[in-house]
């Protein structure tokens, strides 16, 4: 079958019989056999191989002319095979006729018609009709040889051409159509043209041969050039073929009463001879005129006795003839078409506003066909209409048709309609289609990723059901908004077939749509609509002429369209360049930064936009628009009211912070809700749009890795080799971390390093518009502008006065809310007095008020919640219509509409939605619907998680599922208190204690899938009922919903947790009972076990998380603080049972017993209550494992997350508050921890007096464990915890009697030794305790020369950095880098896991000093320049530090020379360079290699690190 396919293939394009074939045929076939190959094609040519001789073959004759045996032997096979499919099929499949087909316009050149291969033209072989429509004759032209075919194509023309000059007829002459028995009449066969001048060279040559001198011009003029009209395959792409026609146009004017004679050879030639042969007779004459459907010769010899009869009778017939000719030009000239289909274009394709600024339409899907490129510079319209989607049938269109036009002037996807398929969420397919965002082109008959196009009659069977879901997916209401979408199906090609895809694609929009009010047709000709109407008729049974447009050309369509544009939105766009330039933002570039709303230089200018709707919108409580701001510039308004924060932003913190080293800078404007925080934020973008280029994120959703590449290219767009850049101000708002802030932050960072863009100076200003929990000032930061609800006295005279403007151009403004509530200073008492009145007729059973009342909830527990237009609708049964003028959504909510607005959502698609105008509002509606309408939260709370119709298939509901999830699930955390649930849930437990658990349930059935859902019922139930089995059945749902999930881990653990806590709280007996402590421990040990595997999963999480570059989660300690809690816990319990309780012996014992050096056999061996305590005896030994490690699993889990809190940092400073809580209650449980096993005065010890000096060791480690200094990162951290000089000199005495030779100290030991001094040189320099710098570095370097267990590595490798940095007279350090090197192998070796999301922490910084003192601890820093906590890490975040005089004085600045990503940095030891990582890749990424740089050093676990680099000029 292969084989047949391949030979069919190879003679797809060629005549049906071999023996028709030109040695161009045998050449093409050849050519495309397998293993044969051009150079056997090439031979085959030169030989003159035709069908024929291609027939007689051997392999004999294909060796005589150098073929070799394989190709010949294949060559021989293909002929013979082809053959016999040949027999077995009379004509090939590709030359079977096809369906009917109209013939390309008469006397065009310039449509964009074409054949499909064997089509049929519908109209036969004809003479003259009404003169005006042409006759047709039709000549295959396929059997003609090469040589001869220029003379036959003349030969013909000249013939056909004057038969209807004389007839007085216009016609046409086709070339390239079959005709039978080959074929069917009117077969569409084409012609391969190697050169299309050559023919209308030689039809020229040929006019002025055959005809009279005296009509030679005439006949020029009649006779119009030859027209090749592509020939398309069946499947609609392009062949190598073209039917040739030349059209006959003898109008009246030209021919007048002549008589047209041609000769019967070429007279040019026949004079040539005519000098050598003179005797030689004159070529013949004839007489030609259409008889039927061929040409008639009436001066052709005949047998009749008068020969010349019909001739004189058609000579006298002329005059009448040329009359007959004239009256028939002159009438059809005279129909003049008088067309209104303009204004019915501009009405249907805006939905009747005849403005596309204002269209009732939202969005456009586009359907075509076949395009041609003389068609592209008519399509202007298409790329400003930006259409959602576009339907594409032209299996070329990306190669040279409209796709590949329409890319080059806008963003473009380019999917197949598999991508449709719903295989997920559908928002999801639309988010990864970006089908909202780009114009997303469907390739619907292949041409893309290898898919292969289909014939028309096989495109159904092969294609359909793919288009159909793509039809089905675009026309639902959760994709595209309902109604307000329109179809445009624009024929570009003629559609003349019942099985043209078009038809069916028609079809099946009519079906989902419901009718044709959302389809428009839009055709450039009559003939194109006729057809297209007629098939639609036939099968769909409707007349679409009202859904048409045909009168107008595709110019006039484009002028059309886009005339209906506002002047602004016709307009170029501009964005800043250096010193008052400006570049062009192209319309291409401009949407390829789509995740950017970009602010340009000549915003809003020429637009038409109706400014009272606009303020309307505004001053109720909708968002600012840069119109706004627009309206306010113009003359006779008032200036846009600026508040006290505005001059201060714009003259004192943007400079500042435009002055920093650094690419990417942040300014949080923290305000309160409801405030104006977003309107300041946005009137600064728009008071900076000609200094600044400036952009508003679209999405707080959007891939930060995706937003940052797109912000770079913004900055270096049309300036690239320019510096200084002008930079980028970014408006960022809604987001609801600042984790999040910074992790768009460092993506821009990265990009601007990966970009090599100089940072000088600031390239790029993150303005962080982000809403404050809290109405008081936070401590203030050079980085934080903060907006609270309280106007001063100079903003209430500006909002008195704009009161006064407002009152004159608009009626209601009593209802502009969100103006009146800022007008009025925020008083409560007008809030509330303007919600009681506006819901007094509020009624829990009518759908506006459910509405209402869900939005309201939404809007107070979640930022930024609202519910979509097209669901509002559907709820409301507001019907929307296709055309303007229909009812708007707000009216829909009837007596609360002055408490709705409209806004628009960048979800995972776009969409038209509505919200509370203002947080004030939507707050005291909570309260008044309880106070006055008894409907509670927890009601309001059931209706939306039990009301399906709110989840119905529309848009936005993924959004509002999200929105639901948010308010049941996301927790606030604050230090004061700890937060068991959502804001919602806490207030529905307080409101109506008991009905949160009917809320939590309905939940999970909403949810049910949802692992964090099935999470929140198993905290619940364990933390508020203590109901361990309920609990423990929702933990399992979560992790069979999530197994890799150590969060969801955790939480099992924390009810096994959680129930032994409550188990030991309710044990009321002392001591404990055998059974109590048996249920008790196998609780421990299930607790114990889970927490590990949390540990376990986190682990592995955090190592997937570094390989997602972007997901900058943080590592999970909860595992390692909850196994802590379990052994304090462990601990309590023991205490309880008569083995343990008693005396102080009793409690060394359970030391000893839970360190593992004391066996429980031993203990009772010796306890004299051992009969009696025997069953606890026989209990505790079933739990041996759990015990004797108890106090090295705690030991290790307080080393590690005091090595995670000590080492790592959040990143750019920011205090985490879960980290706080977790530290405090480490803290707890260290307490307990070390009252137990870090005691100085064990009994047992002080007994035997004999141990003194052993005793007294082992009081130093108890000592040093018990005050957490065994651990370098617990001396460490003695830097930050403001630990009292007496401990910190105590440690370091400790130290030094622990480290005494004689007592054999461990490596550990000894490099705790060196911290010890080096962090009591930090607290008091002066110290009698201090051991001298010359002294420690000296014991360094002995530990140095020793082997290093891989444990103490890190700790060793980092002091052994800080200590030998080069210095004058200081120690040999010419070991530095490998030091250097093996600190970071270190580093990733022991915090790879938890590393993830975090900042090494920067101990110490070089200083200008020497010995102890070149150390500056950052605490020193926090000394010099005397402020918070919050504005140091502010400063240090932005670099605000570096530039304080004191720290200069401090700091010792470093030069170097930068080498690809890292700086070789200068010593006081010439020969000697150091590798030192910049803080931020961006400071050097636009340094040429060698740049000689100056910076500070920081010393962190990671390496040493250069501070504020500065390039040296």
């Amino acid at each position: 079958m292969a084989e047949q396919s391949e030979m069919k293939g190879a003679e797809e394009d060629l005549p049906p019989h071999i023996k028709d074939w030109s040695k161009h045929h045998v050449r093409e076939w050849a050519r495309k056999l397998n293993g044969v190959g051009e150079t056997v094609a090439g031979k085959l040519f030169q030989q003159d191989i035709c069908g024929p001789s291609l027939l007689l073959l051997n392999r004999t004759d294909l060796s005589e002319i150098n073929v070799t045996f394989g190709p010949a032997k294949l060559l021989i096979h293909a002929r013979d095979e082809l053959v016999k499919i040949m027999k077995e099929e009379p004509t090939s499949s590709a030359n079977q006729p096809g369906k009917p087909c109209k013939p390309y316009p008469f006397c065009r050149y310039h449509d964009t018609f074409r054949y499909l291969e064997s089509s049929i033209l519908d109209i036969t072989e004809s003479g003259a009709s009404d003169l005006i429509e042409p006759c047709h004759e039709y000549k295959g032209f396929y059997n003609t040889p090469d040589d001869d075919k220029m003379s036959k194509f003349t030969a013909e023309v000249i013939r056909f051409a004057a038969a209807c000059m004389n007839s007085r007829t216009n016609g046409t002459i086709h070339f390239g159509i079959g005709d039978t028995p080959d074929f069917s009449h009117g077969q569409v066969l084409g012609v391969v043209v190697q050169d299309k001048e050559a023919y209308a060279k030689e039809l020229k040559k040929a006019i002025d041969g055959h005809f009279e001198h005296k009509h030679k011009e005439a006949a020029q003029k009649c006779i119009k050039p030859p027209r090749f009209v592509e020939v398309l395959n069946k499947n609609m792409t392009s062949s190598d073929k073209f039917v040739i026609e030349v059209d006959i146009v003898p109008e009246s004017t030209i021919c007048e009463e002549n008589l047209y004679h041609t000769y019967t050879v070429d007279t040019r030639k026949a004079r040539k001879k005519s000098k050598v042969k003179e005797m030689e007779s004159q070529p013949s004459k004839c007489f030609l005129v259409r008889d039927g459907g061929s040409s008639s010769d009436l001066l052709k010899p005949t047998t009749s006795a008068k020969p010349k009869t019909e001739y004189n009778q058609f000579v006298d017939s002329v005059a009448q003839r040329s009359q007959l000719r004239k009256k028939a030009e002159e009438k059809h000239l005279s129909v003049i078409k008088s067309s209104t289909q303009g204004s019915r274009l501009s009405q249907m394709i805006t939905g009747g506003s005849s403005s596309l600024d204002k269209s009732h339409f939202e969005q456009y899907v586009i359907v075509t066909n076949k395009s041609h490129s003389s068609q592209f510079e008519s399509m202007g319209f298409l790329v400003e209409l930006n259409p959602t989607a576009v339907l594409d049938f032209d299996p070329e269109s990306t190669k040279h048709g409209l796709q590949c036009h329409f890319s080059q002037q806008s963003t473009v996807s380019v999917h197949l309609p598999a991508r449709y398929k719903i295989t997920e969420g559908v928002e999801d397919i639309a988010n990864k289609l970006k089908l909202t965002r780009n114009t997303s082109w469907v390739c619907c008959n292949g041409g893309i990723e290898h898919e292969v196009p289909s014939d028309i009659d096989q495109w159904l069977m092969d294609k359909g059901a793919s288009i159909r879901d793509v039809i089905s997916f675009l026309c639902r209401k959760d994709v595209l908004p309902n109604k307000r979408f329109l179809v445009v199906f624009i024929l570009l090609s003629t559609v003349s077939q019942k099985m043209d895809p078009l038809v069916e694609t028609f079809s099946t929009f009519l079906q989902e749509l419901r009718g044709t009010d959302q389809i428009l047709c839009i055709c450039d000709n009559e003939n194109a609509f006729t057809s297209w109407r007629d098939l639609i008729e036939s099968r769909c049974g409707i007349n679409i002429s009202g859904r048409c447009i045909y009168e107008l050309s595709f110019a006039e369509v484009n002028g059309t369209i886009l005339s209906l544009w506002s002047k602004n939105r016709r307009l170029s766009r501009f964005l800043p360049c250096g010193g008052g330039s400006k570049v062009l933002l192209e319309k291409k570039d401009e949407r390829s930064l789509d995740t950017l709303e970009i602010l340009c230089v000549n915003q809003c200018e020429g637009g038409n936009e109706d400014k009272i709707v606009i303020e309307e919108n505004f001053y109720k409580g909708g968002k600012v628009s840069w119109w706004n701001f627009y309206f306010s510039e113009q003359p006779g308004s008032t200036p846009f009211i600026k508040r006290d924060k505005f001059d201060y932003m714009m003259e004192t913190v943007l400079p500042d912070l435009c002055s920093l080293r650094k690419a990417c800078v942040l300014l949080n404007l923290m305000h309160v809700p409801g405030c104006g925080g977003t309107t300041l934020a946005m009137h600064t973008l728009w008071a900076h749009r000609d200094r600044f280029r400036c952009a508003v994120l679209r999405n707080s959703n959007a891939d930060f890795s995706e937003a940052a590449d797109q912000v770079v290219k913004l900055l270096m767009y049309d300036h690239q080799e320019q510096v200084p850049r002008v930079p980028v101000l970014l408006m960022i708002d809604d987001f609801d971390e600042m984790e999040k802030v910074f992790d768009l932050q460092q993506l821009i960072e990265k990009e601007c390093a990966q970009k090599k863009v100089k940072s000088k100076s600031a390239q790029v200003i993150l303005l962080n518009c982000m809403r404050s929990e809290s109405s008081e000032l936070p401590e203030p930061t050079t980085d934080t502008v903060f907006i609270g609800n309280n106007l001063s006295e100079k903003e209430q005279r500006m909002f008195e006065e704009k009161l006064v403007e407002i009152e004159k151009t608009h009626k209601n403004a009593d209802t502009f809310y969100g103006f009146m509530i800022m007008k009025k200073n925020f008083k409560s008492e007008y809030i509330q007095g303007v919600v009681h009145n506006t819901l007094k007729s509020f009624n829990m059973n009518q759908k506006p008020a459910q509405l209402l009342a869900v939005l309201v909830l939404l809007h107070v527990y979640c930022k930024g919640a609202s519910l979509s237009v097209s669901l509002c609708e559907e709820f409301l049964g507001l019907q929307p219509k296709p055309f303007c003028g229909t009812i708007k959504v707000e009216d829909g909510f009837g007596k609360f509409s002055a408490f709705i607005a409209v806004c628009s959502v960048e979800g995972k698609v776009v969409f038209k939605a509505v919200k509370i105008i203002h947080s004030s509002i939507a707050s005291n509606c909570l309260k008044e619907l309880t106070k006055t309408h008894n409907v509670t939260k927890a009601n309001i709370a059931d209706f939306l998680l039990t009301t399906d119709k709110l989840y119905e298939c529309t848009q936005g509901k993924d959004n509002l599922l999200q929105d639901v999830h948010h308010i049941l699930v996301k927790r606030h955390y604050s230090a004061e208190e700890e937060c068991k649930f959502s804001p919602l849930i806490q207030g529905i437990a307080s409101e109506t204690p008991g009905l949160e658990e009917m809320v939590l349930k309905n939940a999970s059935i909403r949810f049910e899938r949802d692992a964090i859902v099935s999470q929140l019922l198993a905290r619940y139930y364990y933390l508020t009922k203590k109901d361990f089995s309920e609990a423990k059945f929702w933990a399992d749902k979560a992790k069979d919903l999530s197994k890799d999930s150590s969060y969801i881990a955790d939480t099992l653990a924390q009810v096994i947790k959680h129930e032994l806590r409550n188990a030991i709280a309710n044990y009321k007996e002392e001591p404990i009972s055998p059974e109590s402590l048996s249920t008790s421990l196998k609780l421990a040990q299930l607790a114990i076990e889970a927490f590990k595997e949390a540990q376990s999963l986190a682990k592995k999480e955090s190592v997937q998380r570094l390989q997602v570059k972007t997901d900058n989660c943080p590592f999970n300690t909860a595992g390692c603080l909850g196994e802590i809690q379990v052994g304090v816990l462990v601990i309590d319990m023991l205490a309880k049972t008569p083995i343990f309780a008693f005396d102080n012996v009793r409690h060394d014992i359970m030391s000893q017993v839970l360190s593992g050096d004391v066996k429980l056999q031993n203990v009772a061996a010796k306890d004299p209550r051992n009969n009696k305590n025997r069953p606890y005896y026989a209990i505790l030994r079933q739990f041996e494992d759990v015990l004797y490690n108890l106090k090295d699993r705690m030991k290790v889990n307080f080393d590690f997350l005091e090595n995670f809190y000590v080492n790592l940092g959040s990143r750019f400073g920011m205090k985490d508050i879960r980290e706080q809580v977790a530290q405090k209650e480490l803290l707890r449980c260290f307490i307990v921890y070390a009252k137990l096993f870090c005691k100085t005065d064990s009994a047992s010890q002080l007994r035997n007096k004999m141990m003194h000096d052993a005793l007294k060791l082992h009081q130093s480690k108890q000592f040093l464990e018990k005050e957490k200094a065994d651990t370098y990162s617990g001396i460490l951290n003695c830097l930050s915890n403001d630990i009292p000089t007496e401990m910190m000199e105590k440690i370091a005495r400790q130290y030094l009697f622990v480290c005494a030779p004689d007592h054999s100290p461990t490596t550990k030991e000894r490099i705790n030794f060196i911290y010890a001094n080096v962090v009591l040189s930090c607290i008091k320099l002066e110290s009698q305790q201090l051991r001298p710098y010359q002294d420690v570095v000296k014991f360094l370097c002995q530990v140095l020369r020793e082997q290093i267990p891989l444990n103490d590595s890190l700790s060793l490798f980092f002091i052994a950095v800080v200590l030998l940095w080069p210095q004058l007279s200081g120690p040999d350090c010419r070991n530095l880098g490998r030091y250097i090197s093996q600190m970071k192998t270190a580093y990733h070796a022991v915090m790879k896991e938890v590393y993830n999301g975090k900042s090494p922490i920067v101990h110490f910084l070089l200083g200008k000093k020497q010995g102890y003192e070149r150390l500056v601890p950052i605490r020193e820093m926090k000394k010099c320049i005397m402020v918070g906590q919050e504005q140091f890490a502010a400063m240090w975040g932005n670099g605000q530090i570096w530039k304080e005089r004191k720290v200069e004085d401090l700091l010792c600045r470093v030069t170097g020379e930068v080498k690809r990503d890292f700086i070789l940095a200068d010593t006081c030891s010439p020969e000697l360079k150091v590798e030192v990582a910049p803080m931020y890749r961006s400071q050097i990424s636009g340094f040429a290699e060698g740049s000689k740089v100056s910076f500070f050093i920081g010393f962190s676990m990671r390496g040493p690190l250069a501070l504020d680099i500065e390039l040296k000029l």
